[in-house]
């Protein structure tokens, strides 16, 4: 039987802890990549030995050598740059692009029928060009984001309302930043809209802190940013798509009639299974919500816009 290959790009944080909840769930094969020597190699010999403890069969190697990942059939892109206090995700994007556009070359080359999902910030904008990069077609090129998003305001909402997180449904939908969009009215705590539990003034708060999330690790850590919830985030993507799950999940997802975006990767619910991205939901949204939206939507347009202008 062939199992599913999985590359996770980056062996730093973020890569170790996907490459470790992909084996965890039994996912498929994992190949660790990272350009320092050693450093991915000796990651996944650890991670593999946690194998007999934990109950998983598939296998974890590392590398520097791409024509290690040959034929993969996902690969999680997590290299780049993390954040450190008082930067944006955006103040990455310069920097990132160059290490993101030479890995989704030796990605593609090696795995022509990959998808990619990519977590390196600012991600809508490095999604968008894991796309041109890889030159496959759009639904097999997906970001993370929403699902980490979403789970922050379920947690905050959950904390706020006393109740357990697996009983708070909350999106996020938009760029990945601080223009992100929490869809408050179409959050709901065991099916109760969130106004008939909490006040307007909590759920402010929860809005604000949802979109300071990743600052708010980031000047807690102040050496590095967000690893556990971002990884959990993205190996949840991979299963839903390397197992059909179809799950709809809010992801950076290539919508051009959907929302009137016009041809770019942004937050919205999109249905993951065999393929990709399968479908990409709408909500109904009003006009203050479609405003926050559009408004979202331009600021990845002018990120995009700029690696255009630099040969991105």
């Amino acid at each position: 039987m062939t199992h599913p290959k999985i590359t996770v790009v980056g062996a730093g944080n973020v890569g170790a802890t996907c490459a470790l909840w992909a084996a965890a769930r039994d996912l498929g094969d994992v190949v660790l990549v990272d350009i320092v020597d050693g450093l991915a190699a000796g990651k996944a010999l650890d991670l593999q030995q946690t194998a007999p403890i934990m109950g998983f069969a598939h296998g974890i190697t590392g590398t520097t050598d791409y024509e290690a990942t040959a034929g993969s059939d996902l690969a999680i892109v997590t290299a780049g740059l993390a954040r450190k206090p008082g930067m944006s995700r955006d103040d990455l994007l310069i920097k990132n692009a160059e290490i993101v556009s030479g890995i989704i070359k030796e990605l593609v080359s090696a795995s022509p029928d990959v998808i990619l999902l990519v977590v390196s910030n600012p991600v809508d904008a490095m999604t968008s060009l894991a796309h041109r990069a890889g030159g496959l077609r759009t639904r097999r090129v997906v970001g993370m984001a929403g699902v980490l998003d979403s789970a922050r305001m379920r947690t905050f909402i959950a904390e706020a309302a006393d109740v357990s997180p697996k009983d708070v449904q909350a999106y996020v939908l938009g760029g990945h930043g601080d223009t992100m969009v929490p869809l408050v009215r179409h959050s709901q705590i065991g099916g109760v809209p969130l106004a008939a539990r909490l006040s307007a003034e909590q759920i402010e708060g929860i809005v604000e802190r949802t979109r300071g999330g990743g600052a708010e690790i980031v000047g807690l850590l102040k050496t590095g940013s967000a690893f556990y919830a971002p990884a959990a985030a993205a190996v949840t993507m991979a299963q839903s798509i390397l197992r059909d799950e179809r799950r709809v999940l809010p992801s950076a997802a290539y919508c051009d009639a959907e929302y009137g975006v016009g041809g770019y990767f942004v937050g919205v619910p999109a249905r993951l299974g065999t393929g990709g991205v399968m479908e990409v939901l709408e909500f109904d949204l009003n006009a203050d919500e479609r405003a926050a939206f559009n408004s979202s939507v331009a600021h990845v347009k002018a990120l995009v816009e700029k690696l255009a202008e630099l040969g991105y």
